[in-house]
């Protein structure tokens, strides 16, 4: 935990989520290993948990006696203390789900809507929030997150091509989404949204470093590094797909020739031969998969790369066993504690997770600003009467 409060009186509010980070990374936890933490008097601490404690976002715990004295109150996050829904749009539909401030799956819907259209995308958003609200009635809404495929704000690259929502260009999305389920609004690319939900609630929260690789309709990537995911300068690193790997190779509608994902994505699986099984493909592709993998490591030296993603379960885990032997890269250490590559254990819910923590790391996180590059404007948030918040 690197996070430090400040004892300014301007600082109130990022104390409370600075405390409330604490207690949501490592819960149960006394208030003296909090205020150890981050830097803040026990007193402080103390007061910030009973207002927590109020609002039933915390939960205080205390254990049986084992000896003498009492021993000292634990605090967790409470799970039910509030709900968000994640959103993930892609050219092959709208997933959504309900989850819970302790990261659990209340329900789940499935739309099969291929390339949808803004109007008719956020018509069935409506739809499917108000379903999934309806599963927690008397809860308290956080939010909502939407991820979809990136990257954003690049005119040769953005919402052109097969594996991006074409034709969403310059659609306000989070103003949409906002006026469409009347609620605060976020929105990221999956790729990032999946790496969060995978370090929030997946294998990622066993490192500080490690590279997100997802495996979607195109391919794309994150980096998290010390907890926090890398976004770049405009929110777009990350975009591996359009690395260009074959010279002269296939044309990519980003405008070059070659690019990794025109070889390595759901969209490039979809082009081969009918009959041709996921495993013989990635046999096929296995030589350019190893090459992005040392890439990726070279490039970033994480601890490990875990592999997710939309793929089925049996595609995901062909892709892991191609990585069997990999070439030599800096990652080639004697003194590793993981694989090179491991297989998510989120699932395709890590993204649905990861939209959802857009909106609840608003209300826990002192982080949340992190997630989004400066000035890209992908923070909404919209009040009960519509305002900014």
């Amino acid at each position: 935990m690197t996070l430090k409060g400040t004892n300014q009186e301007s600082g109130r509010h990022f104390n409370r989520r600075i405390v409330l980070e604490a207690i949501r990374l490592n819960g149960p936890i006394t208030r003296g290993s909090i205020a150890e933490q981050v830097h803040l008097t026990v007193q402080t601490v103390s007061t910030i948990i009973r207002e927590l404690e109020d609002q039933g976002f915390v939960l205080s715990v205390r254990e049986e006696p084992k000896g003498r004295g009492i021993p000292p109150a634990r605090l967790r996050i409470n799970p039910e203390g509030g709900y968000a829904v994640g959103l993930h749009v892609t050219p092959l539909g709208i997933d959504a789900a309900l989850i819970s401030l302790g990261g659990d799956v209340v329900g789940s819907l499935r739309r099969e809507v291929p390339t949808p259209t803004p109007d008719d995308a956020f018509a069935l958003i409506a739809e499917m929030v108000s379903d999934l609200r309806e599963l927690r009635p008397q809860g308290r809404m956080l939010g909502v997150g939407l991820a979809l495929p990136g990257p954003f704000d690049v005119e040769s690259m953005s919402f052109i091509g097969p594996t991006t929502l074409a034709g969403w260009g310059n659609v306000p999305l989070g103003e949409r989404l906002a006026e469409a389920t009347g609620l605060p609004a976020f929105f990221e690319a999956d790729m990032a949204a999946a790496a969060l939900g995978e370090r929030l609630y997946g294998l990622g929260a066993a490192f500080t470093d490690f590279y997100y690789l997802y495996f979607g309709v195109g391919l794309g990537g994150a980096m998290v590094h010390g907890g926090v995911t890398l976004r770049g300068a405009w929110g777009n690193a990350g975009e591996i797909g359009h690395i260009p790997v074959v010279p002269d190779g296939e044309p990519c509608p980003c405008g070059n020739r070659g690019c990794l994902e025109r070889y390595l994505s759901l969209e490039a699986f979809g082009r081969c031969d009918e009959g041709t099984s996921e495993r013989d493909w990635v046999n096929s592709v296995a030589p350019i998969l190893r090459g992005a993998v040392t890439t990726i490591e070279n490039l970033f030296d994480p601890q490990t790369i875990i592999l997710g993603g939309l793929g089925s379960s049996a595609l995901i885990a062909a892709l892991h066993d191609a990585c069997a032997e990999l070439p030599n890269s800096v990652a080639a250490r004697r003194d590793r504690t993981a694989p090179r590559v491991v297989v998510s254990n989120g699932g395709q819910h890590a993204v649905l997770r990861g939209a959802a923590a857009l909106a609840i790391a608003g209300v826990l996180s002192p982080q949340s600003g992190q997630l989004f590059a400066p000035d890209t404007g992908r923070v909404i948030g919209v009040g009960q009467k519509g305002m900014a918040a």
